[in-house]
């Protein structure tokens, strides 16, 4: 059964920027799957996780899209947090990034999301 975890916020420290997940989790197995997807009814990117039995989603809902966008520009990938743990989550940058591209006046992800996706990142689209 896949599980999901939701980021609660996000800080920057040193240049770097570190997702903080809202549940506390105990002897979790996984790794970075270095892909993301969306959730369009809820508002959200996600990244997956792999773990022994499948994939896990890590959901960043509309509330931390600026920290998204400041992601994009510090050219490093973000660590996730829980609890004491934390790993960098690898390929986020180039996901996020192609995803915006592609929800970028593509209306099929929702009227709604994507212009919310057009507001938020609306930096890096006027430099593509």
């Amino acid at each position: 059964m896949r599980k999901t975890y939701t980021v609660q916020k996000g800080t920057i420290q040193d240049s770097h920027i570190q997702f903080d997940l809202q549940e506390k989790l105990n002897d979790i197995k996984w790794r970075p799957a270095g892909q993301m997807i969306t959730d369009s009814d809820d508002m959200s990117f996600i990244y997956l996780m792999d773990e022994e039995d499948g994939y896990s989603y890590v959901k960043f809902p509309q509330a931390v899209w600026p920290l998204l966008a400041e992601t994009l520009q510090s050219k490093v990938n973000p660590m996730l947090k829980w609890n004491t743990e934390q790993i960098e989550l690898v390929n986020f940058q180039d996901e996020l990034q192609s995803l915006i591209y592609n929800i970028e006046g593509n209306y099929n992800y929702g009227e709604v999301f994507t212009t919310a996706v057009e507001e938020a990142f609306a930096e890096l689209l006027s430099e593509a």
